[in-house]
This record gives C-alpha cells, structure tokens and sequence, in this order.
C-alpha cells in the first residue's frame, strides 16, 4: 500500500515540480537580466569617472590659463604705466628743446646785437679807436682781452646750445624709439591676452560638455539602479511565488497521500473481511490458527482455501511491511542517493576550512530535487546536510529548518563553513564572498563568486 502512496505523492510533487521550474526559469532570466544591468551601471559609473577625471583635467588647464591671461594682463598695465611715463618723458624732452632753442636764439641775438654794434661803429676804425682811446698798453689790453672774451663767451655759448639742441633731439629720439618698442610689446601682450581667452572660453565649452554628459550618464546609471530594485523586486515576488507553490504542492501531496492511504486501508479491511474463513460446519475461525494446525477452511460461499495464503496476504497488509523506507518529512529514503549515518566520519576536524574543502570536492554533480546524495544528485539542502553529516552535524532536512539550526552571525562575520540562508535556498560560505551549493538542475553543484547574489536572510554557524 505504501509504495501506491509514494508512488501518488511523487507524481504530484513532479506536476508541482513543472510548475515551479518555469518560476524558477522566469528568475534564472531575471537574474541574468540584473547581471547584464549590473554590467551597465558599472559601465556607466565608470564612464562618470572618466568624465569627472576629464572635467577636473579641463579645471586645472582653465586655472593656469588664468594664471597666465592674469600675469598678461599684468604686463599690459605694466607696459602702459611705462608707455604713459615714456610720453611724458618726450614732452620734456620736446619742452627742454624749446628751451635750449629760445636760449640759443637770445645768446645768437645778442652776439648779432654787439657785432652789428661794432660795425655801425665804424668796424675797423671802432677798434681803431678803442686801441687810440686807451690811456695806455695795460688799458688797452685789457680792453681787447675783454673784447676777445665777449667774443669767446658769444661763441662757446652758441656752442653750449647748438649741443643741447643736439643731445635733446637725440633724447627725444630715443625716447620716440623706446616708446615704439614698448607699444609693440603691448600690442604682443594684448594678442597673446586674446588668445589666452579664447583658449579659457574653449576649455569652459568643453568643460560644460562634461556637466552634460556627467548628467545625461548620472540619470542613466540612476534608470539602471532603478531598473536593477525593479528586477530584485521581481525576483523576490516570484521566489515568494515559488516557495508558496512548492509548500501547497507539498501540502497538497500530503493531503492526497493521506487521502489515498485512508482508501488504501478502507479497502484492505474491506478485503480482509471478505476473507474471513469458516470450518466445515460454517464457524468462523482464526486463519492464523487454521494454518498453523493444518485445518481445512472455507470462504464465505463455501469455497475451501487455503488459510497460509489468507494469513499472509491479511498480515502484509497490515503490518506495513515494505521495501521502501521513508524519514520523517514522508520523503523517501533512497540508500543509493542518501548518506549512510553508519560511514559519518565523526573524527574528522570539523573546521570551516575542512568542511569547505570536503564540499568542494563534489563541485559538478547534479541536483536533484529531495536528493541528498553528494555524488548521484542532491537539492541545497539535502547537499548542505550531507556535508555536514561528515563533521557529525545533525542538520535539518528542509532550507528553512537550517535557517534556525546553529548560531546565527552577521554576513559580516562570516566564516568559511557557516552556512547562508537565502528565501528557500542555502549554501556554504567559502570565504572571500564565495560559495559552494546546489544551485539548480542547469547548473548543479557549482562554486558561486558572490554570496549576496540574492538577498541573504541568515548565517548560521555549526555549535
């Protein structure tokens, strides 16, 4: 009878089985879709850095720009102090050559002045008669020596200014020439000032390129990690879904199972009431006792039978005895696919490290769903409590049980060996965010790189 139950309830758990595998197909895209929008923010916020790092690269070129438009600007005032101060230089010099002009025209007026006096004196004769008028040589030599210095005096005089004349004209020259090469440098400083500025103005074009840019990319990155909740969202809706089917299917298989294991005894009390036995003077009798001294039976219409066979068929089907052996969730125990209690190796170090490494070894294997078998298939659970059957742990059979089985730590904390629960899914930390479980039927036993793949709901720790 056993065995018509199993064989109702395995059939039921396949038909919920279908169900819940296209739910988990559905999150297995899911999954790969968040990767492949994982894969995009990162792009994206390593996009803004290089956008940020352009950016501050376009800052610094617009502060020494700054920099040097302000040393320019500088040097242009610079130029136009020395310019301004070179002009009033000129006008000096303009104002000193009319003065050395004015005063060599008065001395050249005055010497015309005395020589024209001489002459209309006489010319000859007056120094005729300045010599004849002397009173005696000393007298009259020193009227020539004085005549002979109002000469010398007129001429070093008009000399004096005939040479200022020249050395102002020769300074305002020089001052004309310095004051040209200063407006040229001027000019220079106001073009290369030009181009500094147009080289700002470009550098700030392209630096608020990169504002757009970083913008148009943070409102990118900001739809993928929205997109990313939305998924997650999604992912843990159909998880929720998923658990939900698989405990109905469950439930209802057990339901079903009980239902048919209350037909299966209704009938069988039924048929061992159509078996009662009776002697030859129509006394019912035990068929037990019947076989056991050799008497002759028969059924109800007369019929003689043979009671050993009666006896036999009535006690199988009361005893319960069958080749199939179930645990305590009504699972069947297949010695093939089930760890043997008796071969649990309880002297080996129950270490993260060894249990991880123990774990490892059967990477590449297969899931099956209710399994636990390390070698022909085993679910999460079912590897998980394999595993640590080895090291002399006693887990719970289901994902959920293990949930509140050992201490529980923080992720944080966790250590190679713990274990992390996940809605309906567990696994063993590896360490370095990896883990090792029995992930699905597509990929079975395989090591995982991030261990906060899905939303972790414990750790729990071996005690």
């Amino acid at each position: 009878m056993k065995k018509r139950i199993v064989c109702l309830t395995l059939a039921l758990m396949m038909t919920a089985t279908q169900v819940v595998s296209v739910s988990a197909s559905r999150e297995d895209e899911l999954r790969e879709e968040q990767a492949a929008t994982s894969a995009q923010l990162d792009a994206t916020y390593a996009q803004i850095d290089q956008l940020y790092s352009a950016k501050q690269q376009l800052q610094d070129e617009i502060n020494s720009l700054d920099a040097n438009l302000v040393n320019v600007m500088v040097s242009i005032q610079t130029l136009e102090g020395d310019i301004s101060n070179k002009e009033a230089d000129i006008q000096q010099t303009q104002a000193d050559l009319q003065k050395a002009q004015n005063a060599k025209d008065k001395q050249y007026a005055a010497m015309k002045q005395r020589i024209q006096y001489l002459y209309e004196k006489g010319g000859n004769e007056a120094w005729f008669q300045m010599m004849m008028s002397a009173d005696n040589l000393s007298d009259l030599l020193t009227k020539a020596e004085y005549t002979q210095k109002m000469y010398d005096y007129d001429r070093q005089s008009l000399e004096k200014y005939a040479n200022t004349i020249t050395q102002v004209t020769n300074l305002g020259n020089q001052y004309q020439q310095e004051k040209a090469e200063l407006e040229g440098m001027k000019q220079e400083y106001e073009a290369q000032s030009v181009d500094l500025q147009n080289q700002i103005d470009t550098k700030k074009a392209n630096s608020a390129d990169c504002d757009n840019e970083i913008a148009y990319a943070q409102e990118m990155a900001n739809e993928y990690a929205n997109l990313i909740q939305e998924q997650q969202a999604e992912i843990e809706q159909l998880e929720a879904e998923r658990i939900a089917a698989e405990e109905e299917a469950r439930r209802q298989a057990e339901a079903e199972a009980a239902a048919a294991a209350a037909a299966e005894e209704e009938a069988a009390q039924q048929e061992q009431e159509d078996q009662t036995v009776y002697d030859e003077d129509g006394n019912e009798v035990d068929a037990s006792e019947a076989a056991e001294n050799g008497d002759t039976v028969y059924d109800e219409d007369g019929n003689e039978v043979d009671p050993s066979q009666t006896t036999t068929e009535t006690t199988t089907e009361d005893s319960g005895s069958s080749d199939v052996e179930y645990d305590e969730y009504g699972n069947v125990i297949d010695s093939d696919n089930t760890v043997d209690p008796d071969t649990v190796d309880t002297s080996s170090s129950g270490s993260g490290s060894s249990i991880v490494d123990y774990a490892t070894q059967f990477v590449g294997n297969p899931y099956v769903w209710g399994g636990t078998s390390l070698t022909s298939g085993a679910d999460c659970s079912g590897f998980t409590q394999s595993v640590y059957a080895q090291f002399g742990y006693s887990l719970p059979r289901t994902s959920y049980e293990q949930q509140n089985w050992g201490t529980e730590v923080s992720y944080a904390d966790a250590q190679p060996g713990d274990l992390i629960c996940y809605g309906g899914h567990v696994a063993i930390y590896m360490g370095n965010g990896q883990i090792v479980h029995a992930s699905n039927s597509r990929d079975g036993i395989k090591i995982s790189n991030n261990a906060a793949y899905r939303t972790i709901l414990s750790v729990r720790r071996p005690s």
